[in-house]
């Protein structure tokens, strides 16, 4: 497979007037990014990977794995995919250009935007600040990780893999819960904050924040296979499939198009290529004005239970990760509980991105390693090993 990406593109770089050197160098890019998706690709029950990587220079992929199980073909070049918690991204970056038009304030309260949704428990909105809900330092539950709702997802898969439920009512499974710490004191991941989030910026801008992340992002920068789940649950374009295993289940199911993921912490669909471009032009002042994107870069640190960035730090809306050549990288992780998952990267100074999506039958904690280390090699420009 190596040895027909080197043909296919010392072709291409040739009728594209390279210079010798340029051709070697990028000749030996594409392999190293080939063979480091393959080396994701060997770690644990992934199905099929593709990356994208865009620098100056232009844009490189590679592929592996299987589209769909039992079947040869592989993963589409312009696979759509569910890209889960990297929503999130899109959600702050939409709520912070309200910020600069000032119509809301990072230190506006809950309780002010959404009166009498926080409460009960010991929750109190009145407390906690949109900065917080941003930066993951609400103390808010995570509903993701209610036992109820776990238990009810395996018990009736099939039911819930149709899900419609408005943001409102996992929001209150989150409040049968204390808060775990006090607003601001530390920091802890929910899914919970960027429900709360989505529904402030609805309110703030006198719309749903599925067409305020539209107009305001996916319009101006003209991603055209990015789109926010609505009622069809289905992937719209060429895509790999994803699975979920199910204990006593005797075989993966195919939950490519349930509905779980429609709310603000997880509802977009895109591509390696619009995720890149949309990265970029965040980090190169396309979407924010240098003191929101100050804001938003204003970060603390991640947890050490935090498995998967042990390293890192969060902002609002998006994660710092160091790079082993000086300085780090800026990104933000999706994982669908169907089986997508998806890794982005781009330095400081929005010039180079990459992007990782996989399919996989189980958690991907273990194969972090394989895809941190190419994330590594595509930001720092470094040949491997």
């Amino acid at each position: 497979m190596i040895n027909r990406w080197r043909k296919a593109l010392a072709g291409a770089l040739v009728l594209a007037g390279c210079s010798d050197d340029g051709a070697a160098a990028r000749h030996e890019d594409q392999a190293a990014l080939q063979m480091d998706l393959e080396a994701v690709q060997k770690t644990v029950n992934v199905i099929g990977a593709l990356a994208e990587v865009q620098t100056p220079d232009g844009s490189m992929r590679a592929r592996t794995g299987v589209s769909e199980l039992g079947k040869p073909d592989p993963v589409p070049w312009d696979s759509e995919f569910r890209v889960a918690s990297t929503t999130k991204t899109f959600v702050a970056t939409a709520l912070l250009q309200l910020v600069g038009e000032g119509r809301l304030g990072l230190d506006d309260t809950v309780e002010k935007w959404l009166p009498g949704v926080v409460v009960g428990n010991g929750n109190d909105g009145s407390k906690i600040s949109i900065r917080n809900l941003l930066q993951q330092t609400s103390g808010i539950y995570d509903y993701v990780a209610d036992p109820d709702l776990r238990e009810a997802l395996a018990r009736d898969f099939p039911r819930a893999c149709l899900d419609r439920e408005p943001p409102e009512a996992f929001v209150a499974i989150a409040l049968k819960h204390p808060p775990l710490f006090a607003p601001g004191t530390e920091w802890r991941y929910s899914n919970t904050n960027y429900l709360l989030a989505g529904m402030i910026l609805s309110k703030a801008a006198g719309r749903d924040w599925k067409e305020q992340v539209e107009q305001r992002i996916i319009a101006p920068l003209g991603l055209g296979h990015t789109l926010v789940t609505r009622e069809d649950p289905s992937i719209p374009g060429p895509h790999a499939h994803s699975y979920l295993v199910l204990q006593g289940a005797p075989e993966p199911i195919d939950a490519t198009d349930c509905t779980l993921e429609h709310t603000a912490d997880s509802a977009i669909i895109s591509t390696t290529a619009d995720l890149n471009t949309f990265f970029r032009a965040l980090m190169t002042g396309k979407l924010l004005r240098p003191q929101e994107l100050t804001e938003m870069q204003k970060t603390t640190p991640s947890t050490a239970d935090d498995a998967q960035f042990p390293n890192g730090r969060y902002g609002l809306g998006i994660r710092w990760t160091p790079l082993s050549c000086g300085g780090g990288y800026w990104h933000h992780e999706g994982d669908s509980p169907t089986g997508f998952a998806t890794r982005t990267g781009v330095t400081a100074d929005g010039q180079r991105s990459v992007v990782v999506m996989t399919t996989s039958t189980i958690d991907l904690v273990a194969t972090n390693a394989a895809i941190a280390a190419l994330t590594d090699r595509a930001l720092c420009d470094r040949p491997r090993d």
